[in-house]
């Protein structure tokens, strides 16, 4: 019996998903769980930064029947399914799990976000880890100069980094994204799972909404995240800048608790071991 994680990713998905995968299985790593992603760049990130042992490519959820048994346990982090797929995936699983439904909307791995004295980036952009249509760079090209440091998104075209130098004071590298989500006092990003890491790291995160990207906005007010509307970037730098004069105070942070999971993981596997007479 395998236990397995899909989360839905790619250069015009981005990476949330997998950053919630990949922190749960890292609390599940005593059962060797296999992450499935749907690029492999994603699987690679996870493992490079975020310490999964485990991934394989799937290009869509339906393809985890081509390497999946009977009875296996799947996690899973995707919008990809409809109800028939959901019941025949209840079936075909031990158990089933769906992270925003089953588990929970925080899902941040406090192992690797953990608060940093003296943060060193005092201003720090990120976008996102996906801008497919070039929205990123194109609502920029107006602005002026940026007085912070930028981010890069790990699917970003490649180049576009020598147009980001001339508004930004530094431009750093997507491999470094876990080190600089934990030094950065002040994050303004469209992430609205980059701005829970920066929350889970003490910092000071403010959200813009991208125009491609839908919010969870019960999430947001009930954590009292502030949040920045509009796509005009001289705007938006103006309002970040006056809301961390007077940054308010964060609530309702519940990160994802998963020792019922782990229970209940570890139960059905005796289980079936003592069926199956693995030991």
């Amino acid at each position: 019996m395998q236990v397995y994680l899909y989360a839905k990713s790619g250069h015009a998905i981005g990476l949330e998903a997998t950053k919630r995968c990949a922190t749960i299985a890292n609390a599940l790593k005593e059962f060797e769980p296999v992450l499935c992603t749907s690029d492999f760049r994603a699987g690679a990130f996870a493992k490079d930064l975020l310490g999964i042992k485990k991934y394989v490519n799937i290009d869509v959820v339906r393809n985890l029947y081509n390497i999946m048994e009977k009875r296996d346990i799947l996690i899973y982090d995707t919008d990809e399914t409809n109800e028939f797929m959901q019941n025949d995936m209840k079936e075909f699983c031990t158990l089933l799990y769906t992270v925003q439904n089953d588990i929970s909307k925080i899902v941040v791995d406090e192992t690797i976000y953990k608060s940093v004295e003296n943060p060193l980036i005092e201003k720090l952009m990120f976008f996102g880890d996906d801008d497919y249509n070039n929205l990123f760079l194109e609502n920029i090209k107006e602005a002026e100069s940026f007085d912070m440091d930028l981010l890069m998104g790990h699917y970003f075209f490649l180049g576009n980094e020598k147009i980001f130098k001339n508004y930004f004071n530094n431009v750093i590298d997507e491999e470094e994204y876990v080190e600089t989500i934990q030094n950065s006092k002040y994050l303004l990003t469209a992430s609205i799972q980059t701005a829970l890491e920066s929350i889970s790291c003490g910092n000071k995160p403010v959200l813009f909404k991208r125009e491609d990207k839908i919010y969870d906005e019960e999430l947001i007010n009930d954590l009292n995240i502030p949040s920045i509307n509009s796509n005009n970037f001289n705007e938006i730098i103006k309002e970040f800048e006056e809301i961390i004069k007077h940054y308010p105070k964060i609530k309702n942070f519940n990160n994802v608790n998963l020792e019922n999971i782990v229970k209940s993981i570890k139960v059905n596997i005796d289980e079936y071991n003592k069926l199956t007479g693995n030991y």
